[in-house]
């Protein structure tokens, strides 16, 4: 199938060919009949792509700061890749979409059904539940293809909270806007539309909206007070987008007393104390459809909030639109200036960047058989050393990890790169094609029995590990999983009985502990093997925040961030004893204050049987000017000293001084050339198998204790 994605590097448009997404439950897989392309926020993305790297930074000032301080912890060149690796994600584009079930993986939904949903510009898409709504019969595609558009518009009009014959001003007569004016004309408000573009007053006027054209007027705040009968205004939604600060400014300046402000679009945020304190005006931003938008429970579990406490959420609103277009009270025709065939988005793309143009409808072609298929061969050449027969992967999953670090290091270790994995098709096919992959799908099945593939890679989310690491070992494959192994000790007990199998056939399993493979930390077991006896550890982790509610922090699906990361550093303080775990305890911050604790500020104290101790401060509240890991090991009158798997150094340390690297290395590529090693030589597994388990067994436990 087509898709349309956006290259955030260069602001470069592609129409690209990936797998078809799949059904999954709690979603449905709908054929697009239209969709509209947004004439905010993808012309804004859009510029923002061809902006250069300087412009970019203006843009987002606090990515800067991150930038800079990431420069400070781990050097230039690292900074560098994960800045391009950011640009380098392919970014599907649009948010409104019409068209027809094919499958559903969900109740309220059947084959057939027409629906919208905030799908992007693609022949197939998959959405959650909660982001689709039926379109009524007598609405047609064309019109529903808007709703999305139009529960924005209706979000911000249900903050403002107008009542029958109140004045209301509309700033910024888009697309959002005009919108926005006919759900104010359908709820009984006198509205005044202000705009620079003398077109989208006019069309402002054909709704029923007094106006003010901003390319001619005086003084647009002395005319909407007049308009107001010299009261005032008694709501403003802003819906333009710009940078200026004038759209608050005279928002404050027109509104009555204790008048409502919402901010719909984009503004310049300097506000004026005086006009707010002196009116004690209220001011708002909308977020986008309604409540459930951006929550993970709601848009990608399908829990929906009960409609006694929350009557408008996305999907209502979604519904609502679609009842004001059944009854024709919202009208979209006017507001079409270009019909484009799917086939030449691209030309969409560039009438919107010369800004005439207000609505862009995609037309997808109904009468021509779909491509329903959810593998592909991709067109890519490899560009990289030849291709080992010896080793054929296939990955599952391609996140910014397994893009940035994973798929590279294979490359380099001369694997040969068959099939490429994702739930929804575009990043695999963005990746398939980078790389040189075979075939990019949305299909499991089709990397675990493929005859020609003999190493599996698992790099998706952490819930996911445990059944894809057991199908791939009893397909017969070697298996490289991304850390954790398992999320729960039955989960690993399942996945121990079937290895226990799959070693007796000669196949290899590891976890991609890779500290232990970096050049630091194999010089430091060097050097401590030299000097045997107990030892201390003391590793600080200044992990850095992460929300609560990102997919790592659920204990169902990424485990937590002790389970899901510092397991690493668990594994490193294994590696450096040489010796198995004999104990553990585990203390978390905040504890015994009565506030929610989450699992990513604790401390884990592990003995060994040789008598050594290790303590690990995992900390997501310090400084990110502060390095991110560090490793000191106490041992027999000196210290060895670790700092960002860069700096190495030893404090009375006889025959050793210092170690510096001038890039940052943690010993991904190590671990990777370290494991097709082994497969290629019928050798000793890269990780001793009791230690993987070992490692996450104590993991899982410690992680399990602090939920507790």
């Amino acid at each position: 199938m087509k898709q349309i994605t956006q290259d955030l590097a260069n602001g470069e448009t592609r129409l690209v060919e990936t797998p078809r997404p799949g059904c999954a439950d709690g979603s449905v897989v709908i054929a697009t009949s239209r969709s509209v392309v947004s004439a905010g926020t993808e012309r804004m993305l859009l510029r923002f792509g061809k902006a250069g790297w300087v412009d970019k930074a203006r843009q987002q000032p606090d990515k800067v700061r991150m930038v800079l301080d990431k420069v400070r912890t781990d050097g230039l060149l690292p900074t560098i890749e994960s800045v391009r690796s950011k640009l380098d994600q392919p970014l599907q584009m649009g948010y409104c979409n019409a068209g027809v079930v094919l499958e559903s993986g969900v109740t309220g939904f059947s084959e057939g059904d027409r629906v919208v949903s905030s799908g992007p510009h693609a022949e197939i898409v998959r959405m959650p539940s909660n982001l689709c709504a039926r379109i009524p019969d007598e609405v047609d595609d064309e019109t529903a293809s808007f709703a999305v558009l139009g529960s924005i518009a209706l979000q911000g009009v249900r903050l403002a909270a107008p009542t029958i014959g109140e004045s209301v001003a509309v700033i910024g007569l888009g697309l959002i806007g005009l919108l926005t004016v006919q759900i104010l004309r359908a709820n009984g408000c006198r509205v005044i539309g202000l705009d620079f573009d003398s077109n989208r007053c006019e069309l402002a006027r054909q709704f029923g909206a007094e106006v003010v054209d901003l390319s001619q007027s005086g003084d647009p705040v002395s005319q909407a007070i007049a308009f107001s009968r010299h009261r005032g205004i008694d709501a403003i939604i802003i819906t333009a987008s710009t940078s200026s600060n004038d759209p608050v400014r005279q928002a404050a300046r027109m509104s009555r007393k204790r008048g409502r402000i919402v901010l719909v679009g984009v503004s310049g945020l300097e506000l004026s104390r005086a006009d707010f304190y002196e009116k004690e005006l209220t001011f708002q931003v909308s977020c986008s459809y309604g409540p459930g938008r951006y929550d993970p429970e709601y848009e990608d579990l399908g829990h929906d909030y009960p409609v006694g406490f929350v009557r408008w959420t996305e999907q209502r609103n979604f519904e609502a639109v679609l009842d004001l277009m059944k009854d024709g009270t919202i009208y979209v025709e006017p507001l079409i200036t270009d019909r484009i065939a799917f086939s030449d988005a691209p030309q969409a793309y560039e009438k919107l960047d010369s800004g005439n143009s207000l609505a862009i409808v995609l037309e997808y072609p109904q009468d021509s058989p779909r491509d329903s298929r959810q593998t592909v061969r991709l067109a890519s050449e490899p560009r990289a050393p030849r291709q080992d027969s010896d080793i054929v992967c296939a990955f599952i999953g391609a996140g910014n990890y397994a893009g940035r670090v994973l798929i590279p290091a294979f490359k380099k270790a001369h694997a040969g790169l068959h099939t490429i994995v994702t739930s929804g098709g575009a990043s695999a096919a963005h990746h398939g094609n980078k790389y040189g992959f075979k075939y990019a799908s949305t299909e499991l099945r089709t990397a675990i029995v493929d005859p020609d593939i003999n190493v599996v890679v698992v790099a998706t989310r952490h819930n996911l590990h445990c059944q894809q690491v057991i199908d791939a070992l009893n397909a017969g494959k070697h298996v490289f999983v991304e850390k954790p192994l398992a999320l729960k000790l039955d989960e690993l007990e399942s996945i121990e009985s079937a290895f226990s199998e799959a070693r007796r056939n000669g196949q290899q399993l590891i976890v991609g502990f890779n500290r232990r493979f970096s050049p630091h930390a194999q010089t430091m077991r060097s050097l401590l093997e030299q000097r045997p006896g107990p030892m201390a550890i003391i590793i600080t982790v200044n992990a850095g925040d992460i929300p609560q509610d990102h997919w790592t922090q659920q204990r169902q699906v990424g485990g937590g961030r002790i389970i899901g990361e510092g397991c690493h550093f668990i594994d490193l303080s294994r590696y450096l004893v040489g010796a198995p775990i004999a104990d553990w305890s585990a203390t978390q911050f905040g504890s015994n204050a009565r506030v929610p604790i989450r699992d990513d500020k604790a401390t884990i104290s592990l003995a060994f049987e040789d008598g050594s101790i290790a303590t690990i401060h995992y900390l997501a509240n310090g400084s990110k000017k502060f390095p991110k890991e560090r490793v000191e090991v106490f041992h027999d009158g000196a210290i060895l000293q670790l700092e960002n798997f860069r700096k190495l150094r030893g404090f009375s340390w006889s025959g050793f001084s210092k170690q510096n690297l001038l890039v940052q290395d943690k010993g991904a590529n190590a671990c990777v050339a370290a494991f097709l090693k082994s497969i290629r030589s019928n050798g000793a597994a890269p990780i001793p198998g009791d230690e993987i388990f070992e490692v996450s067994r104590v993991s899982i436990e410690i992680g399990e204790s602090l939920e507790q």
